[in-house]
């Protein structure tokens, strides 16, 4: 037996046993207070967010009591922590919903003179978002709670702190049966859809506040007019350092911007004001740029009265920035925000677009026509968008259109798509399937179905949806529909499953295609007369498939032994019959799936590169195209 100590087996033993009190005497000469026992102490941990939402509560409380805004944002700027500010303004307008008029009107003043200056615009949309997610709770005290929110998302909406598009947006992400769902329900239907909404919804709570912010409105404009009279720069600095509201100077700028688009003679005065009152520390430089903000996002309201508005406001901007009263910085951000806008533009008119394409084509199968209709557009870089359209749209209809879909997937990704343009558009699909499938019944598994054809027509590769399902959340519908699309490849005589998967019609365009084109090809090869084969190729009525003709003559070509090919090639070039861009393609199917050709044809690369530089000097393809199997990625795709 081990022990240690006297304690017995596995202890430390008697040496740290305290089996009997200890006593500590204060009074013995060789008393040490090193020696008093520690008492531990336990330590709260401070949560940062607990912090902030306690501090918040007393500058509300205290802004409530005085009514100064420039206090309130004075002391939020200091509390720091500006990431949880959505956090003050469910804070702020869950306070006042269970105020009076006065407070809700107050907590309105408020949040419109700390956007954009203290707390970000998409601080603002997320305070909206989790107040409207929280109205559930909120109704449970206060009474009216739905229409009370309703009211302060349309004051919101008035005094341009949130788009209008919010609504919809926020819409979407809440349950229908969700009280925040109602708020914006009413805040459409009771507020801003009204007669002159604008006008009801600022004067619905009517305190004293409400008056306070109308009547420096009104004077702002009254003190711009009577200084485009007078030209007195002096004199409207005073007026405005009087209005002592240092945090709504943005209006004076905006409104000074106006005033100066609307009276051109009146502009190097505007001018000369806002230079004199940034210089004299009168308005600050994040009011300037607020104000230049305001004016910027009403810009298309404004062109409706003021055609040229925003090619005025453009010819400003430079102006107040080379004098130094506006930062340089609103440029960069004010280009940026246009940009996304201008993109977000694009997008939705390309959609439109395309969805009128799409159905054209549904009702037509004309597929030369649809892909002369995508390149007139050109907007090549929103091609995985079209996707994601052609393929939900089918989704929602019947057999005939999902057949046609895919058929069409086909001819695009042989004529304008690339590989990565279906990637990234199947990508998209699948990161929104599950918002899909509340709309169309079995959406996974005909998403599933959209992938595995893609991969039996040669639109995709197997590796390929390895490097969509990498791209998805783990256990998201998607990644269960890139599974269940390899199984499908996997299962027994899967091709041809797979091209009857929507029970024929248009679906077995390609394959007969392949099929007369080999027959077409042999006929000529065997004694043919060129011009038949010009016209059975002219017959098969499918001109985007026309790189299979190049292919597979020139598989034939190199089995056989024989360049007659070559000849039909010519005429066919010299009709216009096929283009250099099928042409092209055609050689380039032959360079990718050199490696399985040479098995069969052990000189295939030779003569591959002989028939290049034939069709280069002839003119059917561009000279940059390598002839070197090695200049390209094989794909392992079967040439024959």
């Amino acid at each position: 037996m081990i022990t240690y100590g006297g304690g017995g087996k596995g202890t430390w033993g008697k040496l740290l046993d305290t089996d009997g009190e200890s006593h500590i005497d204060r009074n013995d000469p060789n008393y040490d207070s090193g020696e008093e026992p520690y008492q531990l102490v336990g330590a709260t941990i401070s949560d940062p967010l607990d912090d902030y939402k306690k501090a918040v509560v007393s500058i509300i409380e205290e802004y409530f009591s005085t009514g100064d805004v420039e206090v309130a944002a004075s002391d939020l700027r200091e509390l720091g922590s500006s990431n949880y500010h959505l956090y003050f303004i469910k804070r702020l307008v869950s306070m006042a919903m269970d105020r009076h008029d006065k407070e809700k009107e107050m907590a309105s003043v408020l949040l419109s003179a700390l956007y954009a200056d203290v707390i970000s615009p998409s601080q603002i949309r997320d305070g909206f978002v989790i107040l409207l997610e929280s109205a559930d709770d909120l109704a449970v005290d206060i009474l009216d709670a739905v229409d009370i929110l309703a009211l302060f998302v349309a004051r919101a909406v008035v005094d341009d702190i949130l788009p209008p598009a919010f609504l919809t947006r926020a819409k979407k992400a809440l349950p229908e049966s969700s009280k925040g769902f109602q708020v914006l329900q009413t805040t459409e239907k009771n507020y801003l859809s009204a007669p002159h909404h604008a006008e009801l919804v600022e004067r619905r709570w009517g305190g004293s506040t409400h008056i306070t912010v109308e009547e420096v409105k009104k004077k702002i404009a009254d003190l711009l007019r009577e200084y485009v009279e007078s030209g007195d720069a002096v004199e409207a600095c005073r007026c405005i350092r009087e209005l002592g509201v240092s945090f709504f100077h943005h209006e004076v700028v905006k409104r000074a911007l106006v005033l100066a688009m609307e009276i051109r003679t009146a502009e190097p005065l505007i001018l000369k004001l806002l230079k004199e009152a940034s210089e004299e520390g009168l308005i600050s430089s994040s009011q300037m740029a607020k104000g230049f903000a305001r004016l910027e996002e009403s810009l298309d309201d404004l062109a409706l009265d003021i055609p040229s508005a925003k090619s005025l406001f453009q010819s400003l901007v430079p102006k107040a920035i080379s004098e130094g009263w506006l930062d340089a910085s609103f440029m960069k951000s004010s280009g940026e925000d246009g940009q996304a806008q201008a993109e977000e533009e694009k997008v939705k008119r390309f959609k439109e677009e395309v969805v009128t394409i799409i159905h054209e084509y549904f009702l037509s199968d004309d597929i030369p026509e649809l892909i002369r209709s995508l390149e007139d557009l050109g907007m090549p870089e929103f091609n995985p968008i079209f996707l994601k359209k052609l393929i939900t749209l089918a989704m929602d209809r019947k057999n005939r259109e999902k057949e046609m879909a895919s058929v069409l997937l086909s001819a695009l990704h042989i004529e304008i798509f690339s590989t990565e343009d279906i990637v990234n558009g199947f990508i998209m699909l699948l990161e929104s399937a599950e918002d899909t499938a509340l709309d169309i019944l079995d959406a996974s598994n005909e998403l599933a179905l959209f992938l595995a054809r893609a991969v039996i027509d040669d639109v995709l590769v197997p590796l390929n949806l390895e490097d969509i399902g990498s791209k998805l959340q783990p256990n998201c519908s998607g990644s269960e529909t890139v599974r269940m699309a390899r199984s499908l490849i996997a299962a027994r005589h899967a091709g041809e499953r797979l091209l009857r998967c929507w029970g024929g019609g248009t679906g077995w365009a390609v394959e007969d295609a392949k099929d007369k084109i080999l027959k077409l090809l042999e006929e000529y090869e065997s004694g043919g007369v060129l011009g038949e084969a010009c016209q059975c190729i002219r017959d098969l009525g499918m001109p985007f498939f026309n790189h299979e003709v190049v292919k597979k003559a020139l598989v034939m070509a190199m089995e056989k032994k024989n360049d007659r090919m070559l000849d039909l090639l010519q005429v066919c070039f010299n009709e216009g019959l096929i283009t250099i861009n099928q042409m092209t393609k055609g050689f380039t199917r032959i360079k990718d799936g050199m490696d399985d050709l040479a098995l069969d044809i052990p000189n295939a690369e030779e003569k591959f590169n002989f028939y290049v530089e034939c069709a280069q000097k002839k003119g059917w393809m561009l000279a940059s195209f390598g002839s070197s199997v090695g200049d390209g990625s094989s794909k392992a795709v079967a040439a024959t």
